[in-house]
């Protein structure tokens, strides 16, 4: 490859790319002039220093805009997985579940928009979630909570699209490398163990970690193995009010109800307000392995597999007010008997005639995701050379058990919520005491198990032919066969309870638990559920028989599969512009995609297993340029068109109908979607002025010429055209409203920002002060997307969801020969979840969003001696919460929900060898 690397000012030596919590890694001399060989000895630069040089080192040598962590900045940073190691890149935000990170957005694109590689072969991991959380993922985002970021040496993000690079990402394509044995001279040995502390739960964990490699016959073999481990016990606890809606066509607000106002067309209430009590708890185990065998100086193959495993338990407890969820006749009429109105919100009200509702829900869900690959290079002479690679990985995702049991008390007086004073956590009295056990009916079982599998098969071939000193071309070929299958399966009435023995279905107080908040204060903080355990073992509800004999849920029970054929070409110059030194790339990739999309549609009245299939293709040009028009001041322009494959969601053929409480849903699916396509143009600026120091400003815009979206429309069933007999079982009738949702491919827009970094070791300072060092980095994004409303016409113009329009990092280092350490805060701005929102009355114009998190974490670390380091690290020191909101012009902004998760400090050990 042609690189500036010969222009570059005489580097430094770099050490010290570790893995997981290792320390050390050899040396790799980097070569000098023979005049500055007899006069300088060679600078030895550990520890995070060094890391940053290498990243910046990475960043400089490419021709397109790159971000990059090397294995010292993840090792050494406290973080839980990969997710929270790439927020320290510019333009890189995470959403976080229990507390943790789980997906990422690059530069305002959300996680569906971002492609993830694992030793070069794109790879796709979901996992689980709580149903405020996303619930089970079956998109495209990948979910980097599988990993713990001790497995790999090495993360690189590209913003600007090549030729080289295949196709299916907006914005950025993430590549995770693991470490392999030649990245080592000869033996190395890392161990590392740490005590987890969440200060909200109360609980310790542990966190362990090991790494060995060798080389043997001279070098020319080499072994890895690298292992992780960690236990996880968080406490989420907060509220939730289920979204607002309004009186007149939700909450059977009586006619006779003595405060009229609360019953006007624009006055608008929570539909479920309660408090939230989730334990998490969970498992994750890594492992990793690698061979490599170089024969001759002309070949070498490689050949990894990375194995990842990860086990959850999720308890969920909640007590709430279910009449305000509900709409149509039969229901009973609340009565409001008084309240208060701010901004047509009913922010506090008493109210008679209230159903409450306590609910317990159990998960358990796993993920095991598996990948092998063999890659081989071989160089037929010093300006020939071709590569191969071929591999497979499997994401499979089980959640075999995911029960909630429901009871009910009817036509309770004197109810009351009250959001006048803390929004966050309002004051809630249920005109009983939540903790007597007595006077409960037993209303759901709900047993929802579910899969979700992602398999990849990959084979690439591509040559590189050194056709003159200053041009490069290269080409290849690549298959990739995707397939995606989920399953969901649901009882046929979740309403068919059982009756207890001498009770009926009055449950008795042996078969209930209190639960309650432990790590904030509430009112009330305690109240009772159903013991989940006691009544499935007198029910025997996981049996499979009877009424409780489960059965695909349709709407999720799908698949896709995926064959995509593509070819590239590229060539790479360098060359001279006058006394300017240019170099680049620029091509073209071709790929055709043939998909298949497997469903239930809905034909008379009846379910019907439906295949869809589609062809397309794409021609994607590409081309980054870089001028060095100073000695290390460099000028990047890079432009390309790009494309993005539907959601998975989006693609299941067919209407379905769902009822989950008080959620009516019908759903329909779009497989003819066309891919999201743009044209992406770049412009950056850096300078190199100092070794490991950077500043640089990076200019970006998108032209987004399509875009999916899920147009919601909240209406009577009675006007939908589908058959009444589709509501059988559920309890919901014609006359209730139910909100329709499909996507469409509608209009896009544009999306333009800028990042700006500086990274800069305080070498000039004397003393100790030249051990400290700096890195700042600030992105700003801003977006105008057109939303739809259900029947395809224009709403609203906004940002895209999940596009946070600033966001920065700041991290102060020390690295001292004894103490080394680290402070580091990641912000990112507010951000909308969902366009236009599903509040009934005005779900034209109002939104979901989150309030924007500044999350602070630090490090400390002793060297006791050259093998053995203690360090102390803290996670979300400043226990920022989740804040999710919905907003609209008639009420401006009402809480969602809202959790905390609590503070984590960790305390361990490292050794090396």
């Amino acid at each position: 490859m042609i690189s500036r690397s010969n222009r570059k000012k005489t580097p430094v030596t770099l050490l010290a790319l570790s893995i997981g919590l290792a320390l050390a890694a050899p040396a790799v001399a980097q070569q000098t002039s023979s005049d500055a060989a007899t006069n300088l000895d060679a600078v030895t630069v550990t520890g995070y220093r060094a890391s940053v040089e290498k990243a910046l080192d990475i960043k400089r040598g490419e021709a397109g805009v790159v971000d990059a962590i090397v294995a010292e900045d993840i090792g050494k940073f406290p973080d839980l997985n990969l997710a929270e190691s790439l927020q320290r890149i510019p333009g890189v935000v995470i959403t976080r579940d229990g507390g943790e990170g789980r997906s990422i957005s690059v530069r305002g694109l959300g996680p569906d928009f971002t492609r993830v590689r694992i030793n070069g072969m794109e790879a796709l991991a979901t996992v689980g979630a709580g149903d405020q959380s996303g619930g089970t993922n079956r998109g495209r985002g990948f979910d980097f909570n599988v990993f713990a970021s001790d497995l790999f040496s090495q993360l690189i993000v590209r913003k600007t699209a090549s030729a080289d690079v295949e196709e299916g990402s907006l914005g950025a394509t993430v590549d995770l490398r693991t470490a392999r044995p030649f990245d080592y001279e000869g033996f190395t040995f890392a161990a590392s163990g740490q005590a987890s502390y969440n200060d909200m739960a109360q609980k310790a964990d542990p966190r362990m970690a090991a790494l060995i490699s060798n080389t043997f016959a001279d070098g020319t073999f080499g072994a890895l193995l690298s292992v992780a481990y960690s236990e996880r016990q968080a406490l989420e606890e907060g509220s939730n009010t289920g979204r607002w809606a309004n009186g007149p066509s939700n909450g059977g607000f009586a006619a006779s109800s003595p405060f009229a106002a609360a019953r006007g067309a624009n006055v608008f209430h929570p539909r479920f307000p309660r408090y939230v009590q989730m334990e998490h708890k969970q498992e994750r185990l890594g492992v990793t392995g690698s061979l490599q065998w170089k024969p001759t100086d002309r070949t070498e193959l490689s050949l990894d597999a990375l194995y990842s495993k990860i086990d959850a338990d999720r308890d969920e407890h909640y007590i709430e007010a279910i009449s305000f969820s509900r709409s149509g006749t039969g229901k009973p009429q609340t009565i409001v008997r008084d309240g208060e109105i701010r901004n047509n919100a009913l922010v506090y009200g008493v109210f008679d005639n209230v159903d409450i509702r306590s609910e317990n829900r159990h998960d358990e869900w796993s993920t095991d995701f598996k990948q092998v690959s063999l890659n081989l290079d071989h160089r037929f002479s010093d300006a020939f050379s071709i590569s191969g690679k071929l591999g497979t990985s499997r994401s499979a995702h089980e959640n075999p058990v995911q029960t909630t049991i429901i009871m009910d008390k009817f036509d309770v007086d004197g109810y009351s919520y009250d959001y006048r004073g803390n929004k966050n956590m309002p004051i809630l009295n249920y005109g009983v005491d939540p903790t007597n056990p007595n006077g409960w009916t037993l209303a759901e079982i709900r047993l929802r198990p579910q899969t979700v599998d992602n398999d990849f098969d990959t084979a690439q071939l591509d040559f590189n032919w050194n056709i003159s000193p200053g041009f490069r071309l290269k080409g290849g070929v690549l298959a990739k066969d995707y397939s995606f299958d989920t399953v969901e399966l649901r009882r046929a009435s979740e309403l068919a309870v059982p009756t207890f023995p001498g009770s009926g279905l009055i449950v008795p107080p042996a078969y209930t638990q209190q639960e309650g908040l432990q790590g904030i204060s509430g009112t009330p903080s305690r109240w009772v559920v159903p013991n989940l355990d006691a009544v499935a073992d007198l029910f025997d509800i996981y049996s499979n028989t009877g009424t409780f004999a489960v059965a695909p849920r349709l709407n999720n029970s799908r698949s896709v599969e995926e064959k995509d054929r593509g070819v590239w070409l590229m060539g790479e110059f360098s060359t001279d512009l006058g006394s300017i030194p240019l170099s680049g790339n620029f091509g073209v990739r071709y790929v055709e995609t043939k998909q298949e999309s497997n469903g239930y549609a809905t034909v008379g009245g009846v379910p019907v297993l439906t295949t869809s299939n589609r062809k397309y293709d794409d021609t994607l040009p590409s081309f980054n340029l870089v001028a060095e028009v100073a000695p290390d001041f460099l000028i990047r322009l890079g432009a390309a068109k790009v494309m993005t494959r539907p959601g998975l969601g989006f693609l299941t053929p067919g209407v379905t109908v769902a009822v989950a409480g008080g959620a009516r849903t019908v759903a329909g699916g779009n497989p003819n979607l066309d891919p999201i396509r743009a044209t992406n143009v770049d412009l950056g600026f850096e300078w190199y002025f100092n070794e490991g120091a950077m500043l640089g400003l990076g200019l970006f815009y998108k032209d987004i010429e399509s875009f999916v979206q899920t147009t919601r429309d909240v209406r009577p069933y009675s006007t939908s055209g589908l058959p009444a007999s589709l509501l059988d079982g559920t309890g919901a009738t014609v006359n209730d409203e139910f909100t329709f949702s499909i996507p469409l491919n509608t209009p896009g827009g544009e999306l333009h920002g800028a990042e700006a970094n500086y990274t800069q070791p305080f070498t000039f300072l004397p003393g100790k002060w030249s051990n400290f060092g700096v890195q700042l980095n600030y992105t700003w994004v801003e977006s105008k997307i057109q939303y739809l409303n259900g029947q395809g016409q224009p709403v609203m113009k906004n940002d895209l969801t999940g596009l946070s329009p600033t966001s920065w990092n700041a991290t102060l280092f020390y690295e001292g020969e004894v103490w080394s350490g680290r402070v580091s805060a990641t912000n990112r701005d507010d951000y909308l979840t969902q366009a236009p929102g599903q509040e009934t009355g005005f779900n034209l114009d109002g939104v979901h969003g989150m309030t924007g998190t500044t999350m602070i974490d630090a490090s400390l670390r002793y060297k006791v001696s050259d093998q053995l380091e203690l360090t102390l690290e803290g996670v979300n020191l400043t226990n920022e919460a989740s804040d999710e909101w919905v907003r609209s012009p008639l009420t401006g902004q009402l809480p969602l929900m809202y959790t905390e998760t609590g503070r984590q400090v960790l305390l361990g050990v490292r050794y090396k060898f």
